[in-house]
């Protein structure tokens, strides 16, 4: 392999390593904040950064693989989406099952100021790490590295999402926006817990 290659294998290892610290630490203070303000959205949120972790790993792995013995995926990574894949679903039964009783009993969050602040962040964050991310895997010409690229705009629509439902309750103060934005990240936890062991079953990269 060319050291120019070599050089963006790195890069492309560096940028899993960031994605996969980033989702730790937003994971950890989406939870804590989600809780503390009592915020569905942000929380599940939260657990979806988790869950992202795990996909985040099997990412690693296919980068040290790809650039040590080529596409073919292993056994490992398999085994990485079939949890991600079933993490996916038990939190887009979860979040379902609790934004309905949420809006059962009326139910509003103490403030979602920090699901505004942490969005914002995560926002930004995502863009970068996709304008790089495609960057490399073109310079490398790799449709496993674009594949994933175009897989972290999904964590850019929870964003997205998070942001809406956030301001939306702040300016005003129905629970059901909360609720709402439970509602949307449970639809794309879903989406991408299918797609995962769509992925293990045949073989192919994601195409989110």
């Amino acid at each position: 392999m060319k050291t120019d290659k070599i050089i963006l294998y790195k890069y492309a290892v560096i940028l899993a390593f960031i994605t996969v610290f980033y989702n730790l630490a937003e994971g950890l203070i989406s939870v804590y904040f989600g809780l503390q303000d009592e915020t569905l959205s942000l929380f599940g949120f939260g657990i979806d950064s988790f869950v992202e972790v795990i996909s985040g790993i099997g990412i690693w792995h296919m980068l040290i693989r790809i650039k040590n013995k080529g596409e073919e995926r292993d056994e490992f990574e398999n085994t990485a989406l079939r949890i991600t894949g079933t993490a996916f679903y038990i939190l887009a039964a979860g979040l379902t099952a609790t934004a309905i009783f949420n809006i059962y009993i009326n139910h509003k969050p103490e403030t979602t100021f920090w699901g505004i602040v942490i969005s914002l962040i995560s926002i930004i964050t995502m863009s970068v790490l996709i304008f790089f991310k495609m960057k490399v895997g073109r310079a490398l010409n790799s449709k496993a590295l674009i594949a994933d690229a175009n897989c972290t705009k999904t964590c850019l629509y929870l964003s997205i999402i998070l942001l809406a439902a956030s301001v939306g309750y702040e300016l005003t103060g129905l629970g059901g926006i909360d609720s709402a934005g439970a509602f949307f990240i449970a639809y794309f936890s879903y989406k991408e817990g299918k797609e995962a062991f769509e992925k293990a079953r045949t073989g192919k990269d994601c195409e989110c």
